[in-house]
């Protein structure tokens, strides 16, 4: 009987750890320096940081296909990377997610999804995880600022888009007050937050 129990309850438990929020995670990444990184993008070019030659900063984001709680987002990152790319600020969705455990991270499939919702930023594939690691990224959808300093890629903020899947209009938007912020030369007054979402399970 006992072990019925178990054998019923294991899928929640490995649902629950996978869906969850990771403060302590975050700490550490402040004033971290990240070196430019180059992945491909849905549509088959390599994608640098390199290239942006007048960029003061970029907005990152790690997400995926099948997460519900990135799903909720995409509105909002066009939204983001409409208003900011005319300021010099990127927007760059990244896929870090494990193509072995979820059949539905393909590049293929990220292709179509991108198709399908409209994206009007690129969206690369990180299929060696290496910049996943690089970034300490744990869930999707999690939002990093990248500020330029002496020409290096300094991160200045890291958490969350905003504190509202469900309501954007309700939400208090950490990424563009973040942004905001630093482009008028200001010191961030709420520079980590918490992240919630689908957890990526690195190889």
């Amino acid at each position: 009987m006992k072990n019925c129990r178990l054998l019923f309850c294991l899928p929640i438990l490995l649902v629950l750890l996978s869906f969850q929020n990771d403060y302590q995670s975050t700490n550490g990444q402040i004033g971290k320096v990240i070196p430019a990184f180059s992945l491909r993008n849905i549509d088959n070019k390599i994608v640098n940081l390199v290239d942006y030659k007048n960029a003061k900063g970029f907005i990152v984001v790690f997400t995926c296909n099948h997460c519900p709680f990135a799903k909720l987002y995409t509105k909002r990152l066009n939204d983001l990377s409409k208003h900011y790319d005319s300021l010099g600020v990127y927007l760059l969705a990244i896929n870090s997610m494990d193509t072995g455990i979820y059949e539905d991270e393909s590049f293929a499939l990220m292709q179509k999804r991108a198709e399908t919702e409209g994206y009007l930023f690129p969206y690369l594939q990180d299929a060696s995880q290496k910049t996943g690691k690089l970034f300490k990224a744990k869930h999707t959808p999690q939002a990093y600022v990248l500020w330029k300093e002496n020409n290096n890629w300094v991160i200045k903020y890291t958490g969350a888009i905003d504190d509202n899947g469900e309501n954007p209009t309700l939400a208090n938007p950490y990424i563009a007050k973040a942004v905001d912020a630093l482009l008028k030369n200001e010191t961030l007054s709420n520079p980590e937050t918490e992240t919630f979402g689908c957890r990526i399970i690195y190889r």
